[in-house]
């Protein structure tokens, strides 16, 4: 439901903040006094083009915001959760549009910037405009075949049909997966063989890389390492006057601790000179200068290095790398069986789906003329009295079953039925679609229905009628019309009436004596009577009847 609707700085409007309640809301006024200022701004919250015009002159911007009620549209609530655009139990929701003077808009839900598609798309939802300009959700077969279902009670039915179409399909991606997944994995497997025949072929082993890089380093400098020892135990072994120097120490016959701590110094530093000397000398026995070995070392570690750049990684993971190919190998499965399982599955549940679908399709053909007929009837009480509605079936198979529908009227027997916005006048498809709107509220959750002029063409008997029927609509969702038929606005269970003042429109809610004025106004123009009056107060008394 509407709650309110505020403009500021739209059009003639500087501010204007309206507060809508349930049931019927008549909306009057002269001509050119602003009305379709309302429905302007209902459409832009509903994602129409923005355009600079709509800011008052002398203004930046123009802002216009909604507040809904959700309570009864549970289908919207979780659309705004899984956005989380709304939290529960929050049922409330602000939508605000803000038009600068360069043309460009914003567009918020609950204070958050949505796109101006995705605000189109709950608006669908929200409010449904029937107009010059016409929003009509009815048009769309989605919505036809849902009000169809409504009507009939199938609505869990195709749900269920749904559900099952959509395990079905997720059974057919998960083959078409799997399928990819064998291919891809064929490919994968001989590119595997390939590089593992290549790398075992070199016969790694662990930390090998390493070993042979370290034992080519001192193969490479064998010559230079032969030298240097040479040189270091020569030395080494030309120790005779430290030796002298101990000898001569350890004669002092004297235990002063600094003496004492000297020579024993002296002593250890010369036996771990005895020690590295040894040491360097079974090092010198070990270093060999051979060409040959050196020569295959550059080639194999030449070879890992290639084979490294190849795959990408550093020589020392060559090994765990090898190891790493030879376990995805083994984990490769092309065995068949769990396709062959999945493929029993969908035929199983697109068997489930087609029983399903079938039965919904009877319950639907058979519910449809009882629908068109019940129809047929709101659509000759309110004035086009040959007009025939009727529901077209075509076969098409989809998340909601065998059925594509089409809503079909003729409003003259000598033409053929066709979709109601190729046939009908802008003023028939307004009462069309409310027959259509009276019909499905009986088991329908309706958005707020916004009416411009559903009166046009019409007087007399038929306006009240046409009032009427919109009053009983109002008890089942909140319907709001412009009207310039008096006998529509005595019967709202709320009453608006525009005013222009100068180059600014207001809206005033009107009190009982308010509304005779404004009654008689819309019956006599500006030559208002008593008898005019009178006549005006006793439309109002009917309406209560």
């Amino acid at each position: 439901m509407l709650n309110h609707l505020t403009l500021k700085n739209f059009v003639l409007v500087d501010a204007l903040d309206i507060h809508f309640n349930p049931g019927l809301t008549t909306i009057t006024g002269e001509s050119g006094a602003g009305k379709s200022i309302l429905l302007n701004a209902l459409g832009l919250l509903m994602g129409e083009r923005a355009r600079a015009e709509v800011i008052r002159p002398g203004a930046e911007k123009a802002d216009v915001s909604a507040e809904f009620d959700l309570k009864t549209l549970p289908a919207v609530q979780a659309l705004l959760a899984e956005a989380e655009l709304i939290q529960a139990p929050d049922t409330l929701c602000l939508l605000r549009r803000v038009i600068s003077n360069t043309g460009r808009s914003r567009a918020f839900i609950n204070g958050i910037p949505v796109t101006t598609g995705y605000l189109r798309e709950l608006g669908e939802r929200l409010v449904e405009i029937h107009g010059q300009n016409e929003h009509l959700r009815l048009t769309d077969r989605s919505t036809q075949l849902s009000m169809l279902d409504d009507y009939a009670g199938l609505t869990q039915q195709t749900e269920d049909v749904r559900q099952c179409y959509r395990s079905w399909q997720a059974d057919l991606q998960a083959i078409e997966t799997l399928k990819n997944n064998f291919a891809q994995a064929a490919d994968r497997q001989d590119l595997l063989q390939y590089q593992l025949s290549e790398l075992e072929e070199l016969g790694l082993q662990a930390d090998e890389f390493s070993q042979l890089n370290d034992q080519h380093k001192r193969l490479n400098q064998a010559h230079n390492t032969i030298e240097a020892l040479s040189q270091a135990l020569n030395h080494l072994d030309a120790l005779d006057e430290l030796n002298l120097a101990a000898r001569l120490i350890d004669n002092i016959d004297d235990n002063q601790p600094d003496l004492v701590a000297a020579r024993t110094t002296l002593n250890t530093a010369l036996g771990l000179i005895d020690d590295a000397a040894r040491d360097l000398r079974n090092y010198e026995s070990r270093v060999i200068v051979d060409p040959e070995t050196l020569n295959l070392l550059e080639q194999r570690l030449n070879t890992m290095q290639d084979l490294a750049r190849k795959h990408r990684i550093a020589p020392e993971r060559l090994f765990a790398h090898t190891r790493h190919l030879d376990e995805e190998l083994k984990k490769i499965d092309a065995d068949s069986s769990q396709l062959d399982m999945l493929k029993d599955a969908a035929q199983a549940k697109q068997t489930k789906f087609r029983k399903a679908a079938k039965n919904l399709s009877a319950q639907r053909q058979k519910a449809a003329p009882k629908f068109a007929k019940a129809i047929t009837q709101q659509m000759q009480t309110i004035g086009i009295t040959r007009g025939v509605f009727s529901v077209a079936f075509t076969y098409q198979e989809s998340a909601v079953g065998f059925d594509r529908i089409d809503f079909l009227v003729t409003t003259h027997p000598d033409f053929p039925a066709g979709p109601l916005a190729q046939i009908a006048s802008g003023g028939e498809q307004t009462r069309i679609g409310l027959s259509i709107q009276i019909v499905a509220a009986q088991n329908s959750a309706l958005p707020c229905l916004v009416l411009d002029e559903a009166d046009v063409g019409v007087g007399g008997t038929t306006a009240d009628t046409v009032g009427r029927i919109l009053r009983d609509l109002g008890q089942h969702t909140q319907v709001i019309c412009v009207t310039h038929a008096p006998q529509v606005a005595a019967l709202g269970d709320n009453h608006y009436r525009v005013v222009k003042k100068g180059n600014h429109t207001d809206i005033q809610h009107l009190n009982a004596e308010q509304r005779i004025e404004e009654l008689a106004r819309m019956l006599a123009g500006s030559d208002i009577t008593q008898t005019t009056r009178t006549y005006a107060q006793s439309l109002l008394q009917e309406a209560t009847q």
